[in-house]
């Protein structure tokens, strides 16, 4: 590369937006994503300028760590029974979309890259009628509302499952997968030190319960009713409660723990939230987890190659949860455990099923390897600049990955 080429690049700048629903399995795909066309432009020594654009329901430090800037707007939904909110949030969304008017109008990004979800439809409407060029992203195995919606407006629709295809037209849909953190991905934390980290044994299995970022009432309960039973198994517990019922599940398990002999109480860690860096020491230091089923939780777990029990949310829209556990289970990579069946005693039972039978446990893991698509993330960074023309950054970066591996 000469020098007048080199400058030239280090004048390029791309612009990018970011938008997507309020939750964990709309957030952390778009890090992830971000990383990977970070890693690309800056090998090509292009700036790259990105901005979130969404509800404000999450916790922007998860941006600004990254120096992605955030910008907040008000948006709705739509509830799959009647609700007055309904009518509400309405107007929230057309508000929305006149706010996403005037920040998408000062930023003028190159693209618009959505993972769905109702924080993000009044930026791709937005983005639409701008004539900035919009790809969407669907985890779930049946898309939501936002982004069916938001189809007709995108140049192009990611998806992770190839049966999602079905629901979008054929000339605009991509099977690539979730975009999962290279940190997931390539976890160097093992074992041992995971077990550490939350002061456990190490001869003593770990069971990590998630209730995915906004916590699970529901699960929280599950989990207090069955903490005697796996204890008592010499079963330890990171309990992920989420910060809405943190305290009071925090109180209740100290009463039950209060009543048990030592050491079962310290088996038992209650956490409000975990951070990235409690996640990955939490993800390797479990034998088994416990989680919902949304496709990003799912994916991670997989990443993870750990054996699952996936409890799918019945209110899930369209039943999707359970379509996406149905979809992992057929791998063999988790057993699913409908809400209405999951008892302690059931629970327990299925847990220590898993944990006591090295070859099923073996099977399982072996079932993730399978299922999980390791380059969806960097996939999707190039397929962000393939659509906006910008080949040869992608090239470029494919033609030096070969390099480097020979």
């Amino acid at each position: 590369m000469s020098k007048n080429e080199e400058i030239v690049l280090r004048e390029l700048k791309l612009k990018i937006v970011l938008a997507g629903g309020g939750t964990g399995g709309h957030i952390y795909p778009l890090i992830a994503v971000y990383r990977n066309l970070k890693k690309i432009t800056d090998q090509r020594l292009v700036n790259l300028d990105a901005t979130f654009i969404g509800a404000d329901t999450f916790d922007e430090k998860v941006f600004t760590d990254e120096n992605i800037k955030v910008i907040k707007i008000f948006s709705g939904k739509w509830r799959n029974y009647f609700s007055l909110l309904n009518f509400l949030d309405i107007f929230k969304i057309i508000f929305g979309i006149f706010q996403s008017l005037w920040y998408l109008w000062k930023v003028m990004p190159d693209m618009i890259f959505s993972k769905g979800g109702y924080g993000a439809l009044p930026v791709v409407i937005a983005g639409f009628l701008l004539g900035i060029p919009i790809i969407e992203h669907e985890s779930d195995t049946i898309p939501g509302k936002s982004n069916k919606i938001a189809a007709s407006l995108a140049k192009k629709i990611i998806v992770s499952f190839s049966s999602t295809k079905n629901y979008f037209p054929p000339e605009k849909a991509v099977v690539i997968g979730n975009p999962i953190r290279e940190s997931i991905l390539n976890n160097k934390i093992n074992q041992k030190e995971g077990k550490k980290y939350f002061n456990f044994l190490l001869d003593k299995p770990v069971v990590l319960f998630l209730g995915g970022s906004q916590g699970s009432q529901r699960i929280n309960d599950l989990v207090l009713d069955s903490i005697e039973g796996l204890l008592k198994n010499d079963i330890q517990i990171i309990h992920q409660t989420g910060p809405k019922n943190f305290k009071q599940v925090f109180l209740e398990a100290k009463v039950i723990l209060e009543f048990l002999p030592p050491p079962y109480p310290s088996f038992y860690q209650c956490k409000e939230f975990l951070n990235e860096k409690d996640y990955l020491n939490a993800l390797v230091a479990a034998d088994l987890i416990v989680a919902r089923a949304g496709s990003g939780t799912i994916f991670e777990i997989a990443a993870s190659q750990k054996p699952a029990i996936l409890i799918p949310l019945p209110e899930a829209a369209h039943n999707h949860q359970k379509m996406n556990a149905i979809e992992y289970a057929r791998y063999g990579g988790a057993i699913v455990l409908e809400e209405e069946n999951a008892t302690p005693n059931i629970l327990i039972k299925t847990i220590l099923d898993i944990l006591q039978n090295e070859d099923k446990k073996n099977v399982m893991i072996n079932s993730a390897k399978l299922f999980i698509k390791r380059n969806a993330a960097e996939e999707i960074a190039k397929e962000i600049l393939l659509t906006l023309d910008l080949v040869d950054l992608a090239v470029d970066y494919n033609n030096n990955q070969i390099n480097k591996n020979e």
